[in-house]
C-alpha cells in the first residue's frame, strides 16, 4: 500500500493535534491547580437555614489578618447580605447556599462563579485588590424575577473598613 506524501503530512499533523489536545486537557484538569467541585460539605435543610449558625445571620466575618469569610444566602430574587463590604487587599472566602431554588453566585469581573443548590454549600475564595464595586448576579434562571436578582460587592480601602458591630 502506497500512501501519498501529502496524506502522510496530514496524518502526522492530525496526530500532533490530538496529542496536543489531550495534553492540554490533562494539564487543565491536573496541572493548573483547578479544583473541581466536590460534595465534601455537609448538607443543610434549606427550609431551616435559620437553625444553621453560618447562615442564620448572613454576614462578613474576619478569620485572620486580611482574611474574611462571607456567608451568603440566595433567595428568590435577592442575596443576603447586600451589599457585601470587604477591605481591599484581602482574601475573601464565600460560603453560599440557597433557601429555595437553584441559583448561581457570580461576582462580575472575578473568577468567583458557582451554582448554588438548596441544601448545599458552594465555597469559593477570591483575592480582592483595589477598592471598587463589583456586581453580583444570578446566572441560573430562578423564576420570573430572575432578571432583577443582583447584589453588590463593595471593596473599600483598608482604613475605611469596619465590620458591622465594630465601633
Amino acid at each position: 500500500m502506497n500512501i501519498h506524501t501529502y496524506e502522510k503530512l496530514w496524518l502526522g499533523a492530525a496526530m500532533v493535534l490530538i496529542v496536543f489536545f489531550i495534553a492540554s486537557v490533562t494539564y487543565g484538569a491536573i496541572g493548573a491547580g483547578v479544583a473541581m467541585v466536590d460534595d465534601s460539605e455537609d448538607t443543610l435543610d434549606p427550609d431551616n437555614l435559620g437553625e444553621d449558625d453560618r447562615f442564620a445571620d448572613p454576614r462578613v466575618e474576619q478569620v485572620g489578618e486580611d482574611e474574611y469569610e462571607v456567608y451568603v444566602v440566595a433567595r428568590t430574587f435577592f442575596f443576603q447580605p447586600n451589599p457585601i463590604e470587604v477591605p481591599a487587599d484581602s482574601t475573601v472566602t464565600f460560603y453560599v447556599t440557597s433557601g429555595d431554588v437553584i441559583h448561581s453566585f457570580s461576582v462580575v469581573g472575578t473568577n468567583a462563579n458557582a451554582m448554588v443548590i438548596p441544601g448545599e454549600v458552594s465555597t469559593m475564595t477570591v483575592e480582592v485588590g483595589d477598592p471598587g464595586e463589583y456586581g453580583i448576579v444570578c446566572n441560573e434562571y430562578c423564576g420570573p424575577g430572575h432578571h432583577d436578582m443582583e447584589g453588590l460587592l463593595v471593596v473599600v480601602p483598608e482604613d475605611e473598613f469596619e465590620l458591622e458591630g465594630d465601633e
